[in-house]
């Protein structure tokens, strides 16, 4: 329960270039976060900033989820992978390839080149067996999916960071998803 007079707000980075994609065409994805999520959505094209607060009646979560959203969608996702998030059991997931490997440009792009793979096949292959969505930017790897499948798709890109060949990340994934999907049919 939260207390009268005290509004959750957060703030989020959005890239120049994505801006435009945050607020939609006449204004269609943010009107869709504040509506579903109960939030107020002000977007500082300027700056790049979206400030979300909750509205009456609003909780944190809700607050949380929209700026989750948001994220998502600065990240690179679209707007309708990035609604995902609305389900409880999905998150977002962001490896920062900076920290991991430094800022060496070249070795970067190397590594980034093993993650998407040639014509986008190694994550097309990692979005299919985890049933994720994977965004590779500049300088990080952004995830959607429910935890357990987010974190299996994490570890995969972890594996190719290390430079474990694709072959051996895969085998690993569809014993992982072996393991998850039978948890799920136990769960149902």
């Amino acid at each position: 329960m939260r207390e009268e007079g005290i509004k959750q707000r957060i703030y989020v980075k959005i890239p120049q270039e994505r801006v435009g994609v945050v607020i939609g065409e006449e204004g269609r994805v943010k009107r869709e976060i504040e509506e579903r999520l109960n939030v107020s959505i002000k977007v500082d094209s300027e700056n790049g900033v979206a400030i979300i607060e909750g509205r009456e009646g609003s909780s944190a979560i809700e607050v949380m989820k929209a700026g989750e959203i948001v994220k998502a969608i600065s990240y690179g996702f679209s707007p309708e992978k990035a609604m995902a998030l609305l389900s409880d059991d999905h998150v977002l997931i962001y490896v920062d390839l900076r920290e991991r490997l430094g800022d060496k440009p070249n070795h970067i792009r190397r590594v980034k080149g093993r993650i998407i793979g040639e014509e986008g096949r190694a994550r097309r292959t990692i979005e299919q067996l985890t049933g994720t969505y994977v965004h590779v930017g500049e300088y990080f790897v952004a995830i959607i999916g429910e935890y357990e499948r987010a974190m299996a798709a994490k570890e995969a890109v972890d594996m190719l960071i290390e430079g474990r060949t694709h072959a051996t990340v895969y085998r690993h994934l569809e014993s992982v998803m072996r393991s998850i999907k039978r948890k799920e049919r136990f769960v149902l």
